[in-house]
């Protein structure tokens, strides 16, 4: 009688990712770089609220309940990535998602915690946010 087949959780070979991790060090180091910007629980807040539709710079201090100085930091390093792209109108900024699979990239990750939050919450490798 032949073994069953191990299940999908079990099974530990090594895939091809989708799209591959790139093979060259500066191009992991762009990729690792992308993710640092997604890795400040500020600016995630921010990329999801800024998914709803434009919203000014006032709506995303608002939001964020930090100083203005904070936030537009926040902002200009999601600009600065590409993530985010702004129109200024007299003195105002308003700001919105570049592309539409920020949401859903957000929206993996979150969906990804919550299948290991235990894990993560667990892990001493990687520092909590400030």
């Amino acid at each position: 009688m032949p073994s069953p087949q191990p299940s999908a959780t079990r099974d530990r070979r090594p895939r091809a990712l989708v799209p591959p991790v790139p093979d060259d060090p500066a191009g992991r180091d762009l990729l690792a770089r992308f993710y640092r910007a997604l890795g400040d629980p500020t600016r995630l807040a921010l990329l999801a609220f800024c998914t709803g539709g434009e919203r000014t710079g006032s709506e995303c201090v608002a939001h964020a309940g930090l100083s203005q100085g904070r936030v537009s930091a926040h902002l200009g390093c999601l600009v600065d990535c590409g993530l985010l792209e702004v129109r200024r109108e007299g003195r105002f900024a308003y700001y919105q998602v570049t592309d539409p699979r920020v949401a859903e990239l957000v929206g993996l990750g979150a969906a990804m915690v919550a299948d290991h939050a235990a894990g993560v919450a667990a892990c001493t490798r990687v520092a909590p946010a400030q």
